[in-house]
């Protein structure tokens, strides 16, 4: 039976969304409908002031969206301190409810409309009765702050049960068509994570994500608006839509390039279908290697229409395949390094 939420936002007294219902940690939409639309549009700004990067970032956002409501906004930044984080969600909750607001701190960002490594947000709208959305999350896995090198029983174990814990929230998560992880959990420590994950939901479910940036700890991810550290949020997808994924690694400027262009167009080519966004979590090694961030951005782009949203970031650690270039992969989701992972999403 559906529920009816009201999405209480500075900018307007309320919105009747469509709905939603929720606790702390876990919340769901209603179930996709057969035949309905399925819209995703992205807003990026580069701004010093935190605040109203959020501001502007969500207005652009909304009128993108030309009324829709969306049922998830998934937003990443690279601010440098945590108060300038929580004044970017603020400022993006001045249009949108706080509590549509998922995502990470991450090292650098790009859309269709450039790439950025300092101060700026981005933000992925995943709208339309077309789609089912859930998130869930997992706090306190207690890996933080343990080493792989002394303490790696005690790593594979926090991180094998939390993501297990992630994936238990979710219902018939192995019924998704696509999950979106991002994690307290740098590679290589992320391939545990998923481990656990995939304990409950299978290895057949298409998963992308990273891991959140370690610059002065600040390791966090967002989940209805709020910080967390040593946790992992999900976004299960469901709906009448297909993916396709590639991953590709790369460790000098000029294949970080390549592989880029060769990465996008293999998902694209793979999809067998129309895309309508393409989602690419991104290393930040790679990121250092390249000498003009552009040209990994220029390279993607040439694999979609300019219609087509991107959406990509650069995490310390990425799920998704193996790059099948350089290792034996049967396609199935991992955690890795010095990777790109691309995901589109097609009708």
């Amino acid at each position: 039976m559906n529920k009816l939420m009201i999405c209480m936002t500075a900018a307007t007294a309320a919105i009747l969304t469509g709905c939603m219902t929720a606790n702390k940690t876990a919340m769901t939409t209603p179930p996709a409908k057969a035949g309905g639309a399925i819209i995703m549009k992205t807003a990026m700004v580069e701004e010093e002031n935190a605040f109203q990067a959020g501001v502007t970032a969500a207005t652009k956002l909304k009128t993108s969206l030309k009324g829709a409501q969306p049922h998830a906004i998934l937003m990443v930044d690279c601010y440098d301190s945590k108060t300038a984080k929580q004044q970017a969600i603020a400022g993006v909750a001045t249009i949108f409810s706080k509590e549509l607001i998922f995502g990470g701190a991450v090292y650098g960002m790009y859309t269709q409309e450039g790439a950025l490594d300092t101060d700026g947000l981005s933000l992925l709208a995943l709208a339309g009765d077309g789609i089912q959305v859930q998130a869930a999350l997992t706090e306190k896995m207690g890996a933080a702050g343990l080493s792989l090198e002394t303490e790696k029983d005690a790593v594979i174990s926090a991180l094998n049960a939390g993501g297990a814990n992630l994936a238990g929230k979710i219902a018939n998560a192995s019924s998704a068509d696509f999950m979106i992880v991002m994690a307290d959990a740098h590679s290589p420590k992320n391939q545990y994570l998923i481990d656990g994950i995939q304990k409950v939901a299978g290895k057949e479910l298409p998963i992308t994500g990273g891991s959140c940036n370690k610059n002065a700890g600040l390791t966090y991810i967002y989940y209805r608006g709020a910080l967390y550290k040593d946790a992992a949020v999900a976004l299960a997808i469901s709906g009448e839509f297909k993916v396709a994924q590639s991953g590709r690694q790369a460790k000098s400027n000029d294949k970080v390039i390549s592989t880029a262009k060769e990465g996008a167009a293999t998902a694209v080519k793979a999809l067998k279908a129309k895309p309508m966004a393409l989602i690419a979590y991104d290393c930040a090694g790679r990121m250092g290697k390249v000498k003009n961030l552009d040209d990994e951005l220029n390279a993607i782009k040439g694999s979609v229409a300019p219609s087509v949203p991107i959406f990509g970031c650069y995490c310390a650690g990425e799920f998704g395949p193996a790059d099948s270039t350089l290792n034996k992969s049967d396609g199935t989701s991992t955690g890795r390094g010095w990777h790109v992972m691309f995901s589109v999403m097609g009708k």
